[in-house]
């Protein structure tokens, strides 16, 4: 198994990795990335987000997404982890830890202090893996949003 930054060339398989995911999340509804949308993200003029893949034999096994973020309060850099997705067949190689090391080194590299997720409550699975390595876990905070009607009508 490699790890490694993705290329444009990945979009295709990262987009049918993201299909999957959001299919696990019972999301699928609200997916709507395409691959040059992703390509604009990750790889354009005005990029702000990283992608890792792990690649095994040429197939694409997993993803993770991350972008930098600023924790107010604390003071802190920080890297928000948006996926980390790997396939079923995949799990249970440590791709996760491995991918998730990986990312913590690039965030270290920039001086970063921390690393930010959401994990739907229901995702146990997700949930002990990050506990197990030493998660810090929030249960007080609640994630809103704004989108779509509520979005356009604050943007004016």
């Amino acid at each position: 198994m490699h790890i490694r930054p993705a290329v444009p060339a990945d979009a295709a398989a990262i987009i049918s990795l993201m299909r999957d995911f959001a299919v696990f999340e019972k999301l699928l509804e609200y997916f709507e990335i395409t691959e040059s949308k992703l390509i604009e993200v990750l790889f354009g003029k005005n990029r702000f987000a990283q992608c890792l893949v792990a690649e095994d034999g040429g197939l694409l096994a997993a993803y993770a997404i991350f972008y930098p973020n600023f924790a107010t309060f604390r003071g802190q850099l920080g890297m928000h982890l948006e996926d980390l997705y790997i396939s079923p067949e995949f799990r249970g190689r440590g791709i996760g830890e491995a991918m998730l090391r990986e990312i913590a080194k690039i965030a270290a590299a920039r001086g970063f202090e921390r690393i930010d997720f959401q994990v739907l409550d229901w995702n146990k699975p997700a949930i002990d893996f990050y506990l197990k390595h030493g998660a810090v876990r929030d249960d007080v905070e609640r994630h809103f949003k704004f989108t779509d009607n509520a979005f356009t009508e604050l943007a004016g």
